[in-house]
């Protein structure tokens, strides 16, 4: 078999266990979130502005892109999970907001040298089962935001909040074992040298009615999946819930997550891209209705099938993209990254400035809402692929 078509399982499997790594520190903050606004006195409008820090590095994304290919890719992937391990361990000893402000920055500059470059990795070893591939770097992501609120929760009931940097060396030898693992992998001897300023503004021009269609799509799910990602701890703890009950609820509601990664873009490799995300996107607004209005043992299984679908849309779209026979694949994967980590930026705000004004209850409604507008958008994109 042509080794261009050959789905590399080896490589796959040691770029999925960075993304799980890194990750795993990287999901640390929202379940803290309760406590770091006991600690810091902060309302609900402040602590979307962390999360906004942590997704502002986001917009170098395309320029990542540009100068990715240039670099020796796999020292990202080893040292990003080190670096991210530091910042995000040292939230809970952090007196001052300004301090954690900027330790997510670091962080979220960091994920984005990691996150960019990656799934161009994983392109090129997935051969002709890049859906496949892409649903294995998505269950490393997803599976590390089902144990990172597990991680984070037990750490501040061993050590309290001040002691969550004693969760540093785990990280760290964590990005050894990569460096041992990646050093003499040489995983960017088939990704083209993205030299020409004048070919990426030709790609960028032909691609942009696509990304367009996908900024609308993510930009109008980014409020529910931000309501549940970001505030569902808070959301509990607002109805009386105890900081384990949010950091279990915020672990299942990503162990789902993880399932739907891996399942979604292996299933779209088979029945399509668009049909995959067609069903993704009509099913999972109707699911955040029906948990809204549960309680108690209920809104478990609820939990579990909304992680499962709204999850499950990011290695589909991300698929996509990838599908593009392009030589300009990192810069592509940048500008998605771009819209993804915007798109998470401007509703984590709204959700945040809203819930102070009408509650987190009545916000999740309204999110909720919000998610059907992404209906016509994917209408207009199965056209266009159809008619491409």
């Amino acid at each position: 078999m042509d080794n261009k078509k050959k789905f590399q399982l080896n490589n796959v499997i040691l770029i999925s266990i960075a993304h799980f790594v890194h990750d795993t520190y990287s999901s640390f903050l929202a379940p803290i979130v309760p406590l770091l606004k006991t600690k810091l006195g902060i309302n609900n409008t402040m602590v979307s502005l962390l999360f906004v820090a942590q997704q502002i590095p986001s917009l170098l994304n395309p320029f990542i892109g540009i100068i990715a290919d240039k670099l020796k890719i796999r020292y990202l992937v080893i040292l990003a999970p080190a670096i991210t391990t530091i910042c995000m361990s040292f939230l809970g000893v952090s007196p001052y907001y300004i301090i954690i402000i900027i330790l997510l920055f670091v962080s979220g500059l960091s994920s984005a040298m990691f996150h960019v470059p990656t799934p161009v990795l994983i392109k090129k070893i997935s051969g002709d089962r890049i859906g496949k591939g892409m649903s294995f770097y998505m269950l490393g992501g997803e599976a590390a935001r089902t144990v990172g609120p597990l991680l984070i929760v037990a750490a501040v009931e061993v050590w309290g909040l001040e002691g969550t940097f004693k969760l540093i060396p785990f990280g760290l030898v964590a990005s050894l074992i990569l460096y041992f693992k990646l050093r003499n992998i040489n995983l960017s001897q088939d990704i083209p040298k993205n030299r020409s300023l004048a070919g990426i503004k030709a790609t960028f021009k032909k691609h942009l009615p696509f990304f367009l269609l996908i900024a609308g799509i993510m930009f109008f799910r980014g409020f529910m999946k931000t309501s549940i990602s970001s505030f569902l701890p808070t959301y509990l703890d607002e109805k009386g819930g105890s900081l384990w009950m949010g950091g279990v609820s915020l672990s299942i509601f990503e162990f789902a997550g993880a399932i739907g990664a891996y399942l979604a873009g292996t299933f779209s490799d088979k029945i399509g891209r668009m049909r995959m995300l067609t069903i993704i996107i009509l099913v999972s607004p109707i699911l955040m209705l029906l948990f809204i209005s549960s309680d108690g043992p209920a809104m478990f299984p609820l939990l579990l099938m909304l992680g499962f679908f709204i999850i499950s849309s990011t290695p589909v779209l991300l698929a996509l993209v990838m599908d593009f026979d392009s030589e300009h694949q990192a810069f592509l994967s940048g500008v998605f990254m771009f819209i993804s980590f915007v798109s998470s930026s401007i509703t984590n705000l709204f959700v945040g400035i809203l819930s102070d004004f009408i509650g987190l209850i009545d916000t999740y409604k309204v999110s909720s809402m919000l998610a059907f507008l992404a209906i016509p958008f994917v209408l207009i994109l199965r056209k266009q692929i159809k008619n491409a």
